[in-house]
């Protein structure tokens, strides 16, 4: 696949969301507008473009590699799947009406009321510095796709590559925000579905599959169980961790971030958001199955034709770039480019928002449409892109895979502490925290939990330090277990613990 075909591709394909930009806000660009899209969105369209939002590019490119990964995950991603739709049913039937009868922009707003300022602050903050590396870890990951297959062959710099990518995507998110990404991620999803689904037609086609046939043929491979019901303790597949943490992670990662929330409080009213969310979950479970059935016909591609990747990662992108043919590869790169952008769009525009309402006190400000105020949040929307741009860089001059990842991993730690906070606020509605020592529990929190997701690992042959400590001494008291997704929950109960052991309860007011 000539790296010219596919730069022209990318390049019409950005010109086609700046023309969407343009229409959506010509009218109006006002903060309103880029915060809520004026509380007047579709709630079909905000249902399926959430899809493309929900599912990133590591999602694209990880989900089919992990099927026939070494470490027998097979379709063991579904267990997950399955209570990421439980969280969903939570959020929509939970924290949306809570959200929208407080008339919310920022849902980290509802803290203030509830806890106090510190802690209004501290959730906002966690939610800025988790956003800010788990978008930039998922754009990474996806540039070095596009540095690889694309701009290496025109000697073109990481770091080039890195700024134009983020420079195409605040081209056409500045102006119109929400409003304009509620139509771009909704086009964006489409290419993306219809990515998975040719995707599947190509690989049948090569291998001589009819549908039916490609069915049984996946039915039949070793990389087709879905339930894992065995060794509880030491293995991270078992069926109450996958569900258990896919539940509390949605929760937490959707329902209490700004992100895909902004999307939901955009619509009328709260009917509107609940039909939004309980379709969006159908055709998020539907969707899921098709990756992983992508990945088995991969893998038995590969099996068929002797291809062997250094890494999982590899395995989607490399059969879809080199063996497959032109259409394939463009099919590849359309589905690629709209998970991607549609997550690292979205999240720019939420980063924005939340820092204009929650530290510029947007929300409190008579003049907030007023044309300083929206030079204001322009100058936000240009600094968070060039932070973006910035941890892309480090993570790239770090050059070791598992440190990146490592940081991912403690990003994605930070997000117990949410679960803790919302968790108290709604419960413990008779207790007063201790407001300014909120900011040290939410960071103890993920650190302790950290540690206990080291120490559960095995030893290494050349392990060291600290990590050799934790898992020889920490490690033994847990006899065996290994956690994985659901250490969430332990990390949102630490949080509530050490907001309970340190509250009081609120005195009562006379009544006059």
């Amino acid at each position: 696949m000539a790296p010219g075909v596919l730069l022209l591709f990318i390049a019409g394909y950005f010109l086609v969301l700046i023309l969407i930009s343009y229409l959506t806000s010509r009218k109006a660009s006002d903060n309103d507008t880029f915060f809520v899209a004026n509380r007047n969105s579709k709630w079909y369209l905000v249902a399926f473009g959430m899809i493309g939002t929900a599912l990133s590019g590591v999602t694209f490119i990880s989900v089919p590699g992990k099927v026939g990964a070494p470490s027998g995950d097979e379709f063991a991603y579904f267990q997950f799947v399955l209570g990421n739709a439980a969280g969903f049913i939570v959020i929509a039937t939970v924290l949306l009406p809570l959200y929208y009868r407080l008339q919310l922009t920022s849902i980290y707003s509802y803290i203030e009321g509830a806890l106090g300022t510190w802690s209004y602050k501290t959730a906002a903050t966690i939610f800025l510095i988790s956003r800010t590396i788990g978008s930039s870890f998922r754009l990474y990951l996806v540039v070095i796709v596009l540095q690889k297959f694309i701009f290496d062959s025109y000697g073109i710099p990481f770091w080039a590559t890195v700024l134009f990518c983020l420079v195409l995507i605040w081209s056409y998110t500045f102006k119109g925000g929400l409003k304009t990404i509620i139509i771009t991620d909704s086009l964006q999803t489409l290419f993306l579905v219809s990515s998975v689904f040719l995707s599947i037609y190509f690989i049948c086609r090569s291998l001589d599959y009819n549908i039916f046939e490609a069915a049984d043929a996946i039915k039949n491979s070793s990389y087709s169980k879905i339930f894992f019901v065995n060794d509880f303790m030491s293995s991270k597949l078992h069926l109450g961790k996958q569900f258990l943490g896919g539940l509390f992670i949605t929760i937490a990662m959707t329902g209490l971030d700004q992100d895909l929330m902004q999307k939901n409080l955009s619509c009328k009213n709260i009917g509107e958001a609940q039909k939004n969310m309980f379709s969006f979950t159908a055709v998020f479970v539907v969707i899921n199955i098709f990756f992983l059935s992508v990945g088995a016909l991969l893998y038995i591609y590969a099996a068929k034709n002797g291809i062997s990747v250094e890494k999982t990662d590899y395995l989607y992108p490399t059969i879809a770039l080199k063996y497959l043919g032109v259409l394939p590869a463009i099919v590849f790169m359309l589905g690629l480019t709209a998970a991607t952008f549609a997550t690292t769009d979205s999240a720019l525009t939420a980063l924005t928002t939340s820092f204009c309402v929650d530290f510029l006190n947007f929300n409190k400000r008579a003049d907030t449409n007023s044309k300083p105020m929206v030079r204001v949040r322009h100058y936000v929307h240009i600094a968070f892109s060039l932070l973006m741009f910035i941890t892309i860089i480090i993570f790239n001059s770090v050059n070791n895979s598992a440190v990146v990842s490592a940081i991912f991993t403690v990003a994605s730690f930070t997000y117990g502490p949410l679960l803790g906070l919302y968790g108290f606020g709604l419960f413990m509605s008779n207790r007063q925290v201790h407001d300014k020592l909120v900011p040290i529990i939410c960071t103890l929190s993920p650190v302790i939990c950290f540690c206990l997701k080291i120490a559960s690992e095995k030893i290494s042959p050349e392990e060291t330090g600290l990590f050799l400590w934790l898992k020889t001494n920490i490690g033994s008291l847990l006899h065996g277990y290994v956690f994985d997704n659901e250490l969430i929950i332990i990390n949102g109960l630490i949080t509530f613990a050490g907001l309970l052991l340190t509250s009081k309860a609120k005195t009562k007011v006379a009544a006059l």
